[in-house]
């Protein structure tokens, strides 16, 4: 499998965008404006200055054939959610998984399916299968 380009890794900000476009799909700046106004006080000009330089660093694609440019992220999801989770047990967990999995279990209580649902997850890890 080939490797992936490394991508600039997002700011808050540039998350919140991130998640608002993996929701809807490919979206003007005023449709993700909308979505964001309506969880914060923003700006239109601070989303499209952002999602703007997001183009540029290659988090987002611009598709501007049309009047109004329409933008989707460059990456899915799961692939921007597991350099983060890279970065995060490196900086903060020593590359240590195990550490990085105890933080997480306790900084918030994970209920019983999702506890079943790890374990199914490791298991599956640990023989060499993916879900």
């Amino acid at each position: 499998m080939p490797a992936h380009p490394i991508t600039p890794r997002p700011t808050d900000a540039e998350l919140e965008i991130l998640s608002v476009l993996w929701r809807l799909g490919s979206s003007t700046v005023r449709e993700v404006h909308d979505v964001l106004s309506k969880e914060r006080a923003i700006q239109y000009t601070t989303t499209l200055k952002l999602m703007q330089i997001m183009a540029e660093k290659g988090l987002l694609e611009r598709d501007e054939s049309a009047r109004s440019h329409v933008y989707s992220a460059r990456q899915p999801r799961e692939r921007t959610q597991s350099q983060l989770a890279g970065h995060l047990l490196e900086r903060a967990f020593g590359g240590s998984a195990r550490n990085l999995l105890m933080g997480a279990l306790s900084a918030k209580k994970a209920s019983r399916e999702e506890l079943a649902e790890l374990r199914k997850l490791l298991d599956e890890y640990e023989t060499g299968r993916k879900s």
